[in-house]
C-alpha cells in the first residue's frame, strides 16, 4: 500500500488539472423528450462555448443537430435560456452571432434556414402553436439605441416568408412563459415590472384567443408585488403554476375560475427564473405529475396524484434534479450528486430503471481525489443561522505538515438569488485534491429555502451576504478545521461583489479573487442591461434617492480600508458586470500600492465559456494564492504578473 507523502496544504500534485477539465467536460440544459429520442443542450468549451442542440436515439447513438459556426443561445435578458424547440420533425433555435431563429431537422446537421428576418431582434421561450402554422414567443427588440429594449410576446410565422412577427402582447416590461392550452384556444403567460425581479413579484395571465389568434380579454389569476408565480403549465384539468404566496414555491391549479392548492410543503418546488425554460414538474399520460422539489438541502424526486393530492416519493441517486420533463411514463432530468458529475437521465417509471444518457465529463476520478459536500449550519448576525457545503482537503498521495490546517477559500455565489449545489465538480474538486479546504456560503438570499430566507437580503445586499461568509469561515477556523490566517474568498458576478465587500468592509481574510465582480454599485445601477436595471432598489434601496447607500457599500470607494492582495478576472464583451468595475478597482489598488493582478480576456462575456480562458483563470488563481501564501505548487504555472507584491 503507498504511504501518504507530507507536503504543505495547496502544493499537493493533483490529477484534476485544468487540462482535464477543459478537455472532457462540458454544461448541459433543457433536456426534452420526443418518442424514442432525447434531445439536450450543451455547451462545449473546446469550441469557445458553443451550444449545441444534441439528438440521443433510442440506440443511445448522438448526433450534433446544429452544424457550425451556429451557436443555440439566445441574449434575451442577457442571461438567455429556452433558446430552442421541437417543431415536428425540425428544431427551432435562436443563433448566438445574429439572434434569428432558424430551423434544422431532427434527423442530423443540414444547413439552418433562417425563419425570423434580420433586424434588432432576440426571441426565447417559445411554445408551437401548429394549428396556427406559427410559434409564440418571447421578443426583445433593441431598435431604440438610447432607450430600453421591449419585451413583448409575439407570434412568428413559420409557413410564409422570415419575418419578426406578430405583437401579441404588450405593455409590461417584461414576458416569460407563454403557454398554449391543449386545445389552442388559449394563452397563459407571466409578466412582471420595474423594480421587481420575477422572483419577487410576478403575474399570470390567461386570455382566449380569436380566429386570427390574437388574445381578447386577459384575466388576472395570480400574482403581484409579494408573490412570485413561475413555470404555468397547461394540465389535463386546469392551468397549474408555483406559487411562493406561502413562503415556499408550491403547486397551483386554476380550474373552474378559482385557484386551489395541489401541494404544499416546506420545501422550495422551483427557483429564481434566471434563465428561461426551468421545468421542476411535468404531466404523465394519466394526469400524474413528476416533480423534484428542494428540501433539507436537497433535491428530491416525487410522483403526485393530481385528483387526491398524494405524493409519493422517488428514489433516486442523485441529490441534485433540474430540467424535468415526462412523455409516456419516462422522465428525462439532468441529475448530479457529491460523487457523480450533472448527466443527462433517464427513469423508466414502470420499472425504475435508470440510463446515463450523456455525463458533463467523462472523467473518472479515483474516490482518493474526491472530496465529498458536507452541509453544515452555522452561527451568524442578529441570532440566525446559516448554511454552507464544506469541502475538507483529500488526496490519496498527501497528507498535510503535522500541526497544521489547511488554508480556507470561501466561495460566494452569484445572483444572489443563486444556490451553491452539493454537484461533483471538478471546479471544487481542483482546490480541494491540491490541500485547499472549500466552503461554498448558501448566505441570506440564497434560494431553496423559503421566501423569507430570500428577503434576507432585501436592503442588506453587502451586508448580510458579507456577514455569513465571514461568520462561515470564523466558524471553521475555531473548530480548527481550516488555518484561520490563511483564508480567501473567491466569487463571480454578485459574489464577486460580496467578495469586494468581504475584503474592504471586513478584516478576517487574506487574499480574495473577484470574476467579473461588482465594484460600483452607483456604477451598476447606471450602466447595466435592462433585466436587471432596477434590481438593486430592493437589494439596496432606491436610486438616485439613497445614492449615498450605495456609495457606502461599494468597495470602490473605500479602498483604503482594504489590506491585502486581490486578483481580478474580467471579460471585455461583459454587458452585465462592464469591464470598468473592475479596472476602476484595479487602478485604486495601484495608487495604493496594494498587491493587484487583473487579466483581461477578449472576447468573453458574463461568465467563462471558452476553454482557454477557463484553463487560463485557475491556474493563475492557483499561482496568485501561492505567492500570496507562500507555498511551491506542485506543477509549472504561467507566472501571473502581481504588482507590488513584495518578494
Amino acid at each position: 500500500m503507498q504511504l501518504s507523502q507530507t507536503a504543505p496544504f495547496g502544493a499537493w500534485r493533483s490529477p484534476v488539472t485544468t487540462d482535464l477539465i477543459v478537455s472532457k467536460t462540458v454544461k448541459f440544459a433543457e433536456p426534452w423528450l420526443a418518442g424514442d429520442n432525447v434531445y439536450w443542450l450543451e455547451m462545449r468549451p473546446e469550441e469557445q462555448g458553443r451550444y449545441v442542440v444534441v439528438r440521443c436515439s433510442a440506440d443511445g447513438g448522438t448526433k450534433d443537430l446544429i452544424p457550425a459556426p451556429f451557436n443555440a443561445r439566445t441574449r434575451v435578458h442577457e442571461y438567455g435560456g429556452a433558446s430552442y424547440v421541437l417543431d415536428k420533425e425540425r428544431v427551432l433555435f435562436s443563433n448566438f452571432a445574429d439572434q434569428r431563429i432558424y430551423a434544422v431537422p431532427c434527423t442530423g446537421p443540414a444547413e439552418p434556414l433562417p425563419i425570423t428576418a434580420e433586424g434588432p431582434y432576440r426571441y426565447a421561450d417559445a411554445v408551437i402553436d401548429a394549428g396556427r402554422g406559427r410559434l409564440v414567443c418571447v421578443r426583445e427588440d433593441h431598435s431604440d439605441p438610447d432607450g430600453e429594449p421591449v419585451n413583448t410576446l409575439v407570434g412568428v410565422d413559420l409557413e410564409g416568408p422570415a419575418g419578426n412577427g406578430q405583437v401579441l402582447v404588450s405593455g409590461a416590461d417584461f414576458y416569460a412563459a407563454p403557454r398554449l392550452s391543449p386545445d389552442g384556444r388559449r394563452l397563459a403567460w407571466l409578466s412582471w415590472n420595474h423594480p421587481d425581479m420575477p422572483w419577487d413579484g410576478t403575474e399570470l395571465w390567461v386570455a382566449d384567443l380569436d380566429p386570427s389568434g390574437v388574445p381578447r380579454q386577459a384575466q388576472h389569476i395570480a400574482g403581484g408585488r409579494e408573490e412570485s408565480v413561475i413555470q404555468p403549465v397547461w394540465g389535463p384539468d386546469g392551468l397549474y403554476f408555483l406559487s411562493d404566496r406561502s413562503g415556499w414555491w408550491n403547486l397551483y391549479r386554476w380550474r373552474g375560475g378559482a385557484v386551489e392548492g395541489v401541494l404544499q410543503r416546506a420545501a422550495e418546488m422551483g427557483e429564481p427564473p434566471w434563465l428561461f425554460g426551468f421545468s421542476n414538474y411535468a404531466f404523465l399520460a394519466d394526469g400524474e405529475i413528476v416533480l423534484s422539489y428542494r428540501e433539507d438541502g436537497r433535491s428530491r424526486l416525487a410522483l403526485l396524484r393530481t385528483d387526491t393530492g398524494v405524493s409519493e416519493p422517488i428514489e433516486t441517486p442523485y441529490t441534485e434534479v433540474s430540467y424535468l420533463r415526462a412523455q409516456d411514463g419516462r422522465v428525462c432530468f439532468l441529475g448530479s450528486s457529491p460523487t457523480e458529475f450533472a448527466s443527462v437521465v433517464t427513469l423508466d417509471l414502470a420499472t425504475g430503471k435508470l440510463q446515463v444518457m450523456r455525463r458533463s465529463s467523462e472523467v473518472r476520478l479515483d474516490p482518493g481525489y474526491v472530496s465529498a459536500a458536507e452541509p453544515i449550519e452555522f452561527p451568524t448576525a442578529n441570532d440566525l443561522t446559516a448554511f454552507g457545503l464544506f469541502y475538507a482537503p483529500k488526496n490519496r498521495d498527501y497528507v498535510g505538515p503535522d500541526g497544521e490546517r489547511p488554508p480556507l477559500i470561501v466561495k460566494s455565489h452569484g445572483g444572489p438569488t443563486s444556490a451553491a449545489e452539493a454537484s461533483l465538480s471538478l471546479g471544487v474538486q481542483y482546490w480541494s485534491s491540491r490541500g485547499f479546504a472549500v466552503l461554498d456560503v448558501n448566505y441570506g438570499g440564497s434560494s431553496g429555502f423559503g421566501r423569507a430566507y430570500r428577503q434576507r437580503l432585501d436592503g442588506q445586499w453587502g451586508i448580510v451576504d458579507v456577514d455569513d461568509c465571514v461568520n462561515g469561515a470564523r466558524y471553521l477556523a475555531e473548530r480548527g478545521r481550516v488555518n484561520g490566517e490563511r483564508l480567501a474568498i473567491r466569487g463571480a458576478s454578485a459574489g464577486g461583489f460580496t467578495t469586494l465587500a468581504a475584503l474592504t468592509f471586513r478584516d478576517l481574510f487574506k487574499a480574495g479573487a473577484s470574476h467579473f465582480g461588482v465594484s460600483d454599485l452607483e456604477a451598476l445601477a447606471q450602466h447595466t442591461h435592462k433585466f436587471e436595471s432596477r434590481y438593486l432598489e430592493r437589494l439596496i434601496g432606491p436610486y438616485p434617492e439613497r445614492a449615498d447607500l450605495y456609495r457606502a457599500r461599494s468597495p470602490i470607494y473605500a479602498v483604503e480600508r482594504l489590506a491585502c492582495p486581490v486578483v481580478f478576472f474580467q471579460g471585455l464583451e461583459d454587458q452585465v458586470v462592464p469591464p470598468a468595475q473592475a479596472e476602476k478597482m484595479v487602478e485604486a489598488l495601484r495608487s495604493k500600492k496594494l498587491p493587484v493582478a487583473y487579466l483581461a480576456f477578449p472576447g468573453e462575456q458574463h461568465g467563462f465559456r471558452r476553454a482557454d480562458t477557463i484553463k487560463r483563470v485557475l491556474d493563475a488563481e492557483l499561482y496568485f494564492y501561492s505567492r500570496v501564501f507562500r507555498f511551491e505548487p506542485a506543477d509549472p504555472l504561467e507566472p501571473v504578473p502581481i504588482e507590488s507584491l513584495a518578494p
